[in-house]
């Protein structure tokens, strides 16, 4: 399935929804709106307006200034078209509290950078499902980790994070925006020709890069695949 992201203001997501709605995307991702803090109620709005102007099932991304309470997750979720949150602020007390106060079947999602970092520590207060900007540009080492971690191969994922996930994280947090840049530049270490960052993000540095490099290929050392 594809997931589309929306954000902004409630009007201009809309306006993103109905487009993805048309180009056949499967459901919605609601980035946090722009620059202000927010109320809960204006939070629970800013579904309420985008659910009632599109079809698509709906995925709440808290980070940022968003961060819903328990009552207002309670009050998200009963819409029909609000299927899941995703999260991104890695407060597992706060988080423990969402999922408890969740109808059954709501979906939840760990949106931490690099998360397989913190994987575990989800999975424990009942959020093992998680997006990988790892499977971006190295799948196998990805796929790897997901496989270990779900069969509980603590060894395999042990090594991957000492050699792997940790030295990527030190190097994300080198720069701001690395967090997409590195992405960006792996990927096109692998092949793919997905161009520069853009403005007011920078590319990894020559002697970054060469370290991301370095690091890629130990990485998929460590899961036998090639560079």
């Amino acid at each position: 399935p594809v997931v589309a992201g929306v954000g902004y203001g409630w009007a201009q997501a809309a306006r993103f929804a109905r487009i993805a709605q048309e180009a056949g995307a499967d459901a919605l991702l609601v980035l946090p709106h722009y620059l202000v803090a927010a109320p809960q109620d204006g939070l629970v709005a800013q579904l309420e307006q985008l659910a009632a102007r599109t079809r698509l099932p709906l995925i709440a991304y808290q980070r940022g200034q968003v961060a819903f309470t328990a009552a207002s997750l309670g009050r998200i979720a009963a819409l029909p078209s609000v299927i899941g949150l995703k999260d991104g602020h890695s407060d597992l007390d706060r988080l423990q509290r969402l999922t408890l106060a969740a109808p059954e079947g709501f979906l939840f999602f760990n949106g931490a950078a690099t998360a397989e970092i913190q994987a575990r520590a989800y999975a424990a207060v009942g959020v093992p499902a998680y997006s990988s900007a790892v499977h971006a540009f190295a799948p196998e080492i990805a796929n790897a980790f997901f496989t270990a971690l779900r069969d509980g191969d603590d060894k395999t994922v042990d090594r991957l994070l000492r050699d792997f996930y940790v030295p990527l994280v030190e190097l994300r947090d080198r720069v701001p925006g690395y967090a997409v840049s590195l992405v960006k530049a792996a990927a096109r270490l692998r092949g793919r020709p997905v161009g520069p960052v853009r403005a007011p993000l920078t590319d990894p540095s020559p002697a970054d890069l060469a370290e991301l490099r370095a690091l890629l290929t130990t990485g998929l050392d460590l899961v036998g695949a090639a560079l």
